[in-house]
């Protein structure tokens, strides 16, 4: 009898608050989802500017500035139910800050918040680390170097 694999769906939906040409475009948002993702999921991907990106941040972290990203896990079985925000023009400044290529930033970013999505965090070292080394294992798989390095 063969075996049967379950293929995991995702479905996603993007939302541009701001339009710019340096942007992702939504099929490679979803090459990014499918890679980081190890079930079915609903995700919701939405990039905003520095006003939203801090206002979301003060309002669900307490910090009163805006972040890279932030993933909002709506439910945590299968299916995976969660929204993620970018924040383009910060994503933009730390590429450019620390030399990486935008499209490979917002990559690992998405990648990141996929991993947030499915239970993994950074709160202490041994986490972080075994986070970061499904990150770096990930996007290797895409031809993305350690964002670590």
């Amino acid at each position: 009898m063969p075996l049967i694999t379950k293929k995991n769906t995702l479905q996603l939906c993007v939302q541009y608050q701001l339009s710019s040409k340096r942007q992702p475009t939504r099929p490679q948002f979803r090459r990014w989802a499918q890679v980081g993702l190890k079930d079915s999921a609903q995700v919701t991907i939405r990039l905003v500017g520095l006003t939203e990106g801090r206002r979301l941040n003060l309002c669900y972290r307490k910090k009163d500035r805006p972040t890279n990203v932030l993933t909002f896990v709506l439910q945590d079985h299968s299916p995976l139910i969660g929204d993620i925000v970018l924040c383009a023009p910060l994503i933009l400044k730390e590429a450019q800050l620390q030399k990486k290529r935008l499209l490979h930033h917002y990559a690992h970013l998405v990648i990141h918040a996929l991993l947030h999505l499915q239970g993994y965090d950074h709160q202490n070292n041994t986490d972080a680390k075994k986070m970061e080394t499904l990150e770096i294992k990930l996007l290797a798989g895409l031809g993305i170097a350690n964002p670590y390095a």
